[in-house]
């Protein structure tokens, strides 16, 4: 497509903004729909942070999307007014001796073959290093400076004001109810409140709400939920950068991951596993039995952490798909219907790509990742399973 194109977005997280913000500064005219308030308070994006990182085993095309996404935060560190991407590192342990095959040994080789700086360690140097860490249990892993976090609800906040600045049409606190379609063919959304609004194409960017709201991807994607729980240390400057970056304990294998105390001294802590089915629209709450599980996982890993107070919780709404994979593209059945969803607990750290992957499908024009994204029944493809978390 070379002709601009009026656009409706539905959902303003990091899918919908990244898209918005794009598709409008490449002259179509964008209405971006979302429910509100914004940053929603629900969506997977608002939080205080998410892992930047592109270790992904042997996956090599996630880790050159997420070079060039790097560069892209870098970026917006200079455009956006104040720091978005804090490069602590990301620290990659496992509790045995790295071998092919497994997460942190086939990251680290391609890594290596990339140029990338990762640095092997072993007990001795993650003792002198990183002395949180209980190193008995560790003993193998590796240091990728490349890596660290962003405080992802304040960026998707930043973006939406870059998005009114460029002239996107913001129409927040206007609930998607359904499509307007004439057979095969969507021209538009009906709103909560009886609005219709018409687009040459609908975007559908809901993150985990979008199995619900489209009923007819359920088959592709799901909601499912994932606990997190913040913990306040009394000396959280032990566990702030550089002796505690950004890390993974064996994730592949157990889930684990976390991140530095903030200067308010909050570590925000989460485990990744077959989490739960939940409904988007209903009550979030994380069972009471993982406290203690996180704790246990304290006292094999972080000794001094035990007795650290809990101060929150929150299940983390994912909109998992069933290879692990994004969807943008457009709807084969649906004209006029397009997908940006399915981040799968891995989508945010491509912010800066996002956008640029959205609107080259929306003009047809082909990029090298393109075919991962693309439209597929459950089947098609064949993917390794390195999707793990919120990282």
């Amino acid at each position: 497509m070379s002709d601009n194109k009026s656009i409706i977005i539905v959902g303003a997280g990091i899918f919908g903004v990244t898209a918005a913000l794009e598709l409008q500064q490449r002259g179509h005219k964008v209405k971006l729909f979302d429910p509100g308030p914004l940053p929603h308070p629900d969506a997977s994006s608002t939080d205080i942070s998410k892992v930047l990182r592109m270790d992904y085993g042997k996956d090599e095309l996630y880790m050159e999307l997420m070079e060039e996404a790097f560069a892209g935060w870098d970026q917006w560190n200079e455009e956006l007014g104040e720091t978005v991407f804090h490069q602590t590192g990301y620290l990659m342990l496992s509790r045995d001796p790295m071998v092919p095959g497994g997460l942190e040994h086939d990251s680290f080789e391609l890594l290596q073959k990339r140029g990338q700086p990762a640095e092997r360690l072993n007990k001795g140097s993650l003792e002198e290093r990183f002395p949180a860490w209980n190193a008995k249990n560790y003993p193998d892993g590796y240091f990728n400076p490349r890596g660290g976090w962003a405080p992802s609800g304040r960026v998707v906040q930043l973006l939406i004001k870059e998005c009114e600045k460029a002239g996107v049409e913001l129409h927040e606190g206007a609930a998607f109810q359904h499509l307007l379609e004439n057979s095969s063919k969507v021209s538009g959304i009906r709103t909560t409140n009886g609005e219709d609004h018409k687009a040459d194409i609908v975007i559908a960017a809901a993150g985990a709400w979008t199995p619900a709201l489209l009923p007819h991807l359920q088959d592709l994607m799901w909601t499912v939920g994932q606990p997190v729980i913040h913990f306040k240390p009394d000396n959280h400057q032990d566990y702030q950068p550089p002796q505690f970056p950004v890390w993974a304990a064996d994730v592949g294998r157990t889930g684990w991951y976390g991140f530095p105390a903030k200067d308010d001294g909050i570590l925000k802590l989460a485990n990744h596993g077959p989490g739960w089915s939940v409904d988007p629209f209903g009550e979030r709450r994380v069972p009471a039995d993982q406290e203690a599980k996180f704790r246990d996982f304290f006292a094999h890993t972080f000794p001094g952490l035990v007795d650290a107070p809990k101060v929150a919780d929150r299940l983390c709404l994912y909109c998992d798909t069933w290879d692990g994979n994004f969807y943008i593209d457009f709807d084969p059945q649906r004209e006029g219907l397009m997908l940006s969803t399915g981040g799968s607990g891995h989508g945010f750290k491509f912010a800066p790509m996002l956008g640029k992957l959205a609107a080259d499908v929306v003009e047809g024009k082909q990029n090298k990742y393109s075919s991962r994204f693309a439209w597929r029944s459950r089947g098609d493809i064949s993917t390794e399973e390195a999707r793990f978390s919120d990282l």
